[in-house]
This record gives structure tokens, C-alpha cells and sequence, in this order.
């Protein structure tokens, strides 16, 4: 008995499922922007790690200038100047001032900063004309972080504010994990690389491309291998040179019913990988399985550039995210207003390019192009995907849909 498609989510829910995110370890800052931590940071120090100048001037006792005004100024000697990074270690007299810089730290004695606008800049003695408050430009040890908070939650991802505070409280590593290392190879001895010349049956390779780009933007680190023949020797050949550095690999092409769809001939074999179909569109003929002595998750996706695109999305960013430790794995969707009206198939997902956009009236969201899955025109002026349920012959115009806005990070 020939088995039906699946759905989405079965495939899905069996994609994630059968995968772990990789293992972590400590890694340096420097690798892992946009990765989750791994651990609860907690503070080993505190910031600022002692009082310092929040400005550049005149450390002073507050009572000292508390009487001082441009009509009565007061003259007070300096004793000192402490500059950041090169300060000695000095203690403030009663009536006295020491000149200091922005980040060095406030000798004790001292509870205020007079800036350099209030005073003559006076190197022996300097003349104050203003009076400072008590902690006036003073910034106290531990006002921003004190030694033993909890910094980084445990699988926050981490960004560029993210990663300036880990350096700041001292942390050269964090335990994160490395990015899944994914190798992309398509397809078709009708391939040829941009560049080269076309002949009169060959077309351009851009499914590589586009789905490196589609797995690097998603976090990953991608080998783009590029075109493999309609050959299983060569398929098989290309695969198992590959394997020794993938965590994830990516075909595009040879999944369908004809004569020559060589990654369903050569992979079948193995026992490891479905072949079948989903009842999506684009993108019904799947494949997913692993392959080699460790057990890689392999995606074999259709060679149409809509239906391969919108397999990654749907299949393969769900098990990127995973790998990760990234949630939630699959984009979630928003809900806008239909511009112009979509027929579908009952019985199958359908997956509609479209552009998303917001108005006085909220989010709407239009159609772009056709249904045909090599329409790749249309695929890159969308910025969204419109999902029609499988329930659904159609959907009218002015309708709530549910969209996936491709360019949107979560």
C-alpha cells in the first residue's frame, strides 16, 4: 500500500524530534554573536569596579566649594593628578583638590568632582566658581553591575550589547555551541556555475546559493560544494568526501519520479533516509534521513528554486534552530489582512510568495507572482510567505491570514 503524504507538521514534529542541539563547551566572545548562551553568567566583578570621575576636573570635599560662586570663588591648592589607568594612590586633605581625569578613580577623602567648566583649570592652585553637590559626577563601585548578579541568562542570544557586557565583567569565553557546520551540494548535470557559458539546455546553479545564503543567515557555517552530475558514483562520491565536516548536509534536485533523480537512487539504499511526499506547496516530494558512520541529518530538497526555498524554510531552519539550542525552532507566524484573493488545493499547505507591509489599517500583506515553482522573480520580491491550511479551497480578500516574514529574526 503506497503511503499518502504526510503533513507539515508530522514531518516537522520528526525533523525536530529526532535531533539534539550540539554540544556545547567555552567558546571565545569573538564566536558566538547571535548564539545562545549556554550557562547563567554571573558577575565576578563589579562595574564600576570602584568609584571614579565621571568627569574631567577636580576631586574635592563637597563642604570644601559648598560657599562658591563666580562673584566668590574658591581658591583651593592642588595636590595631585590621577589620570585612568595610571593613578597613584592618593588620599585628599581637607581644603585641598587633586586634578582628575574621566575613569580614574576618586581618591579617598573626596566626595565630589568639580568639571574643568566650573574652575580656571588651575595647575598649582585652581579657582573654583561653582559649588558641587555631594557625589556630584562621582560614579559609584557596583552602580551598573555588582559582583555576583546574574548577568546572562542561560539561552539568551547573544548580541553585540550582550557580548560589551561579558568583556566588561571580565569574561574572555562562554559556553555556547558552535555553529552547525552545513554542506550544500546540488544537483543536475543541467547545472553550470554563474560565469561560465550556457549551453543551448543548461541552466545557471542559483539553488546553491540560495540556500548557503538561506543557512548561513540563519546562523549557520555553510560549504557550498556546488554541482554534482546525474550520477550516483558521483552523488555518492561528492556526499562521502563531505561528511567529514558536516553536521548538517543540504541537497536540491534528484528527489522526484523521473530517470535520473540520483539522490533518491543512491541514498534508498541505505535504510536511513524517507523519501516520500508532504502535503505541501511548493516542495511535496521530500527527503530526510541521515547518512554516514555519524548519524548526519541529510535534507534532500526539490530542485524547483521556490519549492527548495520554501523546503528549507519550513524543514531544514526548524533543525538548524534545534542544532542550535535556538527557540522557538520554526518562525513564528503573524496574522495580517489579505490584500487580493488566493485559490488552493484542499488537501495540501499551500505556501504563497508575498509582500508584508503595515498601514493606518495594520498589517496587510499582498500576493507576488504565480504558483509556478521555478519563479524565482517572484521568490526574491517577497519578504513573506501567506500559509493557506490544507482545509482551505481559498481565501478572500480582506481576510486575517497567518504570514511567515522571511527576513524577520526571532
Amino acid at each position: 500500500m503506497t503511503e499518502g503524504p504526510l503533513s507539515v507538521d508530522t514531518l516537522v514534529e520528526r525533523i525536530v524530534s529526532s535531533l539534539a542541539p550540539l554540544r556545547d563547551f567555552p567558546m571565545p566572545l569573538t564566536e558566538v554573536l547571535g548564539m545562545p548562551v549556554a550557562e547563567d553568567v554571573v558577575a565576578e566583578v563589579s562595574l564600576p569596579p570602584f568609584d571614579n570621575s565621571a568627569m574631567d576636573g577636580y576631586a574635592v570635599r563637597a563642604a570644601d566649594v559648598a560657599s562658591a560662586s563666580p562673584e566668590a570663588p574658591v581658591h583651593l591648592p592642588v595636590v595631585g593628578e590621577i589620570s585612568a589607568g595610571r593613578a597613584a594612590h592618593l588620599a585628599l586633605s581637607p581644603g585641598t583638590a587633586v586634578k582628575i581625569m574621566t575613569g580614574a578613580p576618586v581618591p579617598a577623602g573626596a566626595d565630589a568632582v568639580v568639571p574643568y567648566e566650573w574652575t580656571d583649570r588651575g595647575v598649582a592652585r585652581v579657582r573654583i566658581e561653582r559649588a558641587a553637590d555631594l557625589g556630584a559626577n562621582i560614579r559609584r563601585a557596583g552602580e551598573a553591575v555588582r559582583s555576583g548578579d546574574l548577568v546572562v541568562e542561560h539561552g539568551t542570544v547573544l548580541g553585540p550589547r550582550h557580548l560589551g557586557l561579558l568583556a566588561s565583567v571580565g569574561r574572555a569565553t562562554v559556553r555556547s555551541r558552535p555553529r552547525p557546520r552545513v554542506v550544500v551540494i546540488s544537483t543536475g548535470s543541467e547545472l553550470r556555475d554563474p560565469g561560465t557559458p550556457l549551453g543551448h539546455d543548461s541552466i545557471y546553479d542559483g539553488n546553491s546559493y540560495l540556500l548557503a545564503a538561506a543557512a548561513r543567515q540563519a546562523g549557520a557555517t555553510v560549504y557550498r560544494v556546488g554541482i554534482v552530475p546525474d550520477d550516483v558514483r558521483s552523488f555518492t562520491e561528492a556526499l562521502s568526501d563531505q561528511l567529514v565536516r558536516a553536521d548538517l548536509v543540504i541537497t536540491s534536485g534528484g528527489v522526484s519520479e523521473g530517470d535520473y533523480d540520483v539522490v533518491k537512487e543512491a541514498l534508498r539504499g541505505l535504510g536511513t533516509v524517507w523519501f516520500g511526499q508532504v502535503a505541501m506547496q511548493p516542495g511535496k516530494p521530500q527527503g530526510f534521513g541521515v547518512v554516514g558512520e555519524d548519524e548526519v541529518p541529510i535534507f534532500c530538497l526539490p530542485g524547483n528554486p521556490v519549492s527548495a526555498y520554501v523546503s528549507f524554510e519550513t524543514f531544514v531552519l526548524p533543525a538548524l534552530r534545534t542544532l542550535m539550542g535556538r527557540t522557538p525552532a520554526s518562525r513564528p507566524p503573524r496574522r495580517a489582512r489579505l490584500t487580493d484573493p488566493i485559490t488552493s488545493t484542499v488537501g495540501r499547505r499551500q505556501m504563497v510568495r508575498a509582500r508584508y507591509g503595515t498601514d493606518r489599517g495594520g498589517a496587510f500583506v499582498t500576493p507576488v507572482g504565480g504558483h509556478g515553482s521555478h519563479m524565482i522573480g517572484d521568490l526574491a520580491s517577497a519578504n513573506a510567505l501567506v500559509v493557506v491550511d490544507e482545509e482551505s479551497s481559498g481565501v478572500s480578500a480582506g481576510d486575517m491570514v497567518q504570514v511567515l516574514c522571511l527576513d524577520e529574526d526571532f
